[in-house]
């Protein structure tokens, strides 16, 4: 049984890593155009928001999560649930770690990462990045580890919501990309752009 497993996760997991590599322009292209709306996005409220040296709303795990969510579309890893999930519940880990043992961080570094992957798995929201985003109110500045818990709302919860309105955008832009995958959200927002164009070539048409 752990056997069949093993070998069909190997299979989906080649095939991903196949499917997403393949060379195709146009694909690639929505692929750079979504991380790099997503990360500006982040990166200007930033600037607007605060000064170079407290850059505390531009975390570096959203940089993995970019990875995922605009270039591994198909990837488990990378769906809402995981993405949303994973970054929330790790952010969580990550305080509350901080709180218990802020001085010993060869304890607390440690205790953060594997605490969050454990809780990811339980509560199937793996999202690789999570690991970071955990790692980071350890080792963050004071301007950071201050936050407490408003650390998961923002700058966690916000960057993440606009990477993922970012991704639901793009990543549907062509009859090949869909995210998330086979999922009604994804058909109905597809139906609704269709519609839309429809709409638009029949007021064209009478005018």
């Amino acid at each position: 049984m752990v056997q069949k497993k093993l070998k069909r996760t190997y299979r989906v997991t080649k095939y991903i890593i196949y499917k997403e590599t393949l060379i195709d322009y146009k694909e690639k292209f929505w692929s750079f155009l979504g991380a790099f709306i997503g990360i500006g996005l982040i990166a200007f409220i930033q600037s607007q928001s605060f000064s170079k040296v407290e850059n505390i709303f531009l975390i570096g795990s959203f940089g993995a999560s970019s990875v995922l969510i605009y270039g591994a579309i198909q990837s488990p890893y990378s769906q809402p649930r995981n993405l949303i999930g994973g970054h929330l519940l790790s952010a969580f880990v990550g305080i509350s770690v901080f709180k218990f043992c802020p001085d010993i961080i060869w304890i607390s570094a440690p205790l953060a990462v594997s605490t969050s992957i454990i809780l990811m798995q339980y509560t199937k929201t793996l999202h690789p990045p999570g690991g970071a985003t955990a790692l980071i109110p350890i080792i963050g500045t004071e301007k950071i580890t201050s936050l407490g818990y408003f650390y998961i709302l923002s700058p966690v919860l916000t960057g993440v919501l606009i990477l993922f309105v970012t991704a639901i955008i793009f990543n549907n832009m062509t009859k090949n990309r869909s995210y998330p995958t086979n999922r009604k959200s994804t058909r109905i927002f597809k139906t609704k752009k269709r519609l839309a164009k429809i709409l638009s070539n029949f007021t064209v048409k009478v005018k």
